[in-house]
């Protein structure tokens, strides 16, 4: 993703205009394949020694901000690591002690005015005996944990028409980073599509309301990184995660309202199927956060006789819009169902308003989970009745249980447990 100062844009009436590449462009084609060749090529070099190949292409100071920005994308792919046998803190302790050392003898055996001189060859000389290093390969391992230093471990290849796609979704990316709300209008999709969009939107943990129906369409409205008290650079991440995934709908349009600049100024800015942006994202499945696959997986080895199932389900809500659940918790010998929902990113108010909204228009039987680090408002989980599951960082399996046996035949109803931990 680009960073701040890597942004291209311009300011008319307000509205902030992306100044995209053209992915057809020779130059720019020609550009895009001098850098890849140099990270292809460059699996054992430092960073600075690749930022010297790509000034050498592009010319000092890495010339425009398309050329930093086409290198940033690209530095993103690629990993990096410090390559040294001994921690360099280890080394320059030593070589530092070392140093110190030599100086306080020179200047208790030295008579005034016939000091001898200080030798930094002998201070590395004693420090390599020591450590079995040469000294060639101590000097070079005593700074090897600067980032200047790092060494390409790998790189993650792609075509340089590619490159140009992803700087230009990296830009429209960085740009939802300052955003106080969007406006997403999504039509004429298959049922499929929609379900794999708004699984996005909940496995992205984004806060969003939304109207329609699968005939007319869909319009979603979500709060923006710069609108929350908590959490705003984590979920503004999450946010810029989600956007490759509209772009493989065919017909969509987003509007934000931005906070722009040092002063946050008020802007806007428009994104559509038009604008020719072109995902990177493989279209089938959708994305798992680590610790809700870890729950599940926990889940299923104490709860043998629950089977979970991926919803495809939808639920209307009337005026109050659609429901979109997680998961389908089966138990297989009585066949009851329930449908769960995994909340990370909240709000009180909205947590309030789907509580108050589900027991009239959402199915029997629900249960919702929602997670106490990741609240996003200054208002507490407190006094919330209901069929709710709270926890810390991951959702109890044991407790997730209890609460899903509460609706079978002849238990009693479920309510609220409060996990201390997982």
């Amino acid at each position: 993703m680009l960073t701040g100062n890597l942004v291209r844009v311009r300011i008319s009436k307000n509205r902030v205009i992306p100044q995209y590449l053209d992915r057809d462009n020779p130059y720019w084609l020609e550009v895009a394949e001098s850098l890849l060749l140099i990270f292809r090529e460059g699996v054992g070099l430092t960073r600075g020694e690749i930022a010297s190949e790509i000034e050498a292409v592009v010319g000092k100071g890495m010339s425009s901000l398309v050329h930093q920005g086409l290198a940033k994308v690209l530095e993103d792919r690629a990993e990096f690591e410090v390559v040294a046998d001994i921690p360099p803190e280890t080394i320059r302790e030593k070589v530092f002690t070392a140093a110190a050392k030599r100086r306080r003898v020179l200047a208790g055996s030295s008579k005034p005015g016939c000091r001898e001189p200080f030798r930094r060859d002998e201070v590395l000389a004693d420090v390599s005996r020591e450590l079995g290093l040469p000294p060639e390969q101590l000097v070079s391992a005593m700074f090897a944990d600067l980032k200047e230093e790092n060494r390409l471990l790998s790189f993650d290849g792609l075509s340089a028409v590619g490159l140009i796609d992803r700087y230009n979704v990296a830009l429209a990316q960085a740009i939802l980073l300052r955003s106080v709300r969007l406006d997403v209008e999504v039509r004429g999709e298959r049922p499929s599509r929609y379900r794999q969009l708004f699984r996005f939107l909940k496995f992205h943990r984004l806060l969003y309301q939304v109207t329609g129906s699968m005939a007319s369409g869909y319009t979603f409205s979500l709060d923006g990184p710069l609108s929350l008290f908590l959490a705003t650079q984590r979920y503004g991440l999450q946010m810029a995660l989600f956007l490759p995934a509209l772009l493989l709908c065919s017909d969509f349009r987003l509007d934000a309202e931005l906070r722009w600049g040092p002063k946050k100024e008020h802007r806007t800015f428009h994104l559509d199927s038009s604008d020719g942006l072109v995902s990177h994202y493989q279209d089938t499945g959708q994305y798992v956060p680590a610790e809700i696959a870890a729950f599940l997986d926990r889940f299923r080895q104490v709860a043998p006789d629950w089977e979970v199932l991926e919803s495809s389900e939808l639920v209307d809500l009337g005026r109050d819009g659609v429901w979109v659940p997680d998961y389908t918790f089966v138990h297989t010998p009585t066949g009851t169902d329930v449908l769960v929902e995994i909340l990370g990113f909240w709000k009180r108010s909205a947590l309030e308003r789907l509580l108050r909204v589900l027991p009239t228009h959402g199915p029997s039987r629900y249960l919702l989970a929602i997670s106490d680090s990741m609240k996003v408002d200054e208002g507490a989980a407190t006094n919330l009745s209901g069929p709710i599951l709270r926890f810390k960082e991951i959702p109890n399996a044991r407790e997730m249980l209890a609460l899903l046996r509460g609706f079978l035949p002849g238990a009693s109803q479920p309510s609220l447990i409060d996990a201390e931990s997982p």
